[in-house]
């Protein structure tokens, strides 16, 4: 019997009805923890004579590529890979995947969200209240300010979209962008620093990569107006933790709104005492219509691939083209 494994921790048991595509498939499945804390080794162990792996946040590494040699393919669940050294997959001949498309109005929705809870003082007061107190805080406006989105690709076009209905000026840094998108949604492309200095919300929707890395820096916290908020909805790697918290505890910026961290699960309780400050645990696409969709395209995925059929949502299509050559 082909073995399967789940490493999603929303998942207690192989028997879930989410799994039931590959169940009725006659796979055999074992479940793990799937935390980016996940050390090495018990990756290697969950994964032995695993012919495929669905991935949380766990680390695929060139050791577990070699110490895995049954495994053929490592389909994430969800749109983020930097926990996969994709090129290892590659040189061992497994096939990496992800599920495009399939959790960006979810994480736009958070976003907005964030800013909405920020700008209005809403986990402020809700705390507040809980504490028998009755202190309206003043908030801000998010009618008509100028919201900078860094990274217009699915997630951050969702953003702008949404950002329409509250008649905010949108600006947006992207290397490459859809220009009939920007010019439809009435979208100002400029430079990065450029976001930085005048958005009175900056949302970040980069993926983590070599070249994004703490890109959100304290020389780019600087930039930014003193009302200004920051909000993090992509990756916890692209920002300079230490410099942020930082602005937001000096007051040098408004505040931030994050849901994604470095560390995973967080590590540290510094942030939880800055009013100023809504913190999320990487939940912005933890929504029922999120997990339905991708569990259809994750069950796709794999059965393809046990099949011998060509993946959706591949990362690495020189390995297929490789292998049928």
């Amino acid at each position: 019997m082909t073995t399967v494994s789940i490493s999603l921790g929303r998942l207690q048991s192989p028997d879930a009805p989410e799994l039931r595509p590959l169940r009725e498939a006659g796979l055999d499945l074992t479940i793990g923890r799937g935390l980016p804390t996940t050390p090495v080794s018990e990756v290697i162990e969950n994964l032995r004579g695993c012919a495929a792996v669905v991935a949380g946040g766990e680390p695929y590494t060139a050791e577990v590529f070699r110490a895995c040699p049954d495994l053929k393919l490592v389909a994430r669940f969800g749109v983020g890979y930097d926990a996969v050294d994709v090129p290892a997959a590659t040189e061992h001949g497994v096939v990496a995947c992800t599920t495009p498309g399939t959790n960006d109005w979810a994480v736009a929705d958070h976003a907005i969200g964030l800013i909405i809870d920020l700008a209005h003082n809403i986990s402020r007061a809700d705390r507040s209240m809980r504490r028998g107190e009755w202190q309206p805080s003043p908030g801000v406006d998010v009618w008509q300010k100028t919201l900078g989105i860094v990274g217009l690709g699915r997630i951050g076009k969702g953003v702008a979209r949404r950002a329409r209905g509250f008649d905010m000026r949108v600006i947006a840094y992207e290397p490459y962008p859809d220009q009939q998108f920007v010019a439809a949604n009435g979208i100002e492309l400029v430079s990065m620093d450029d976001v930085f200095r005048q958005a009175d919300f900056v949302t970040l929707h980069l993926p983590a990569m070599p070249e994004t890395t703490k890109i959100v820096n304290a020389e780019k916290l600087a930039l930014m107006k003193t009302s200004a908020f920051l909000i993090n909805t992509a990756r916890g790697k692209v920002i300079d933790e230490d410099a942020l918290y930082a602005a937001v505890r000096s007051r040098r910026i408004a505040g931030a709104g994050l849901d994604a961290w470095t560390t995973e699960p967080l590590d540290t309780d510094r942030w939880y005492a800055l009013e100023n400050v809504v913190v999320t645990p990487h939940s912005a696409p933890a929504t029922a219509g999120v997990w339905a969709v991708t569990w259809e395209m994750i069950s796709r995925i794999v059965l393809a691939r046990l099949r011998d059929e060509q993946p959706e949502g591949m990362l690495n299509p020189e390995v297929w083209e490789r292998r049928r050559a």
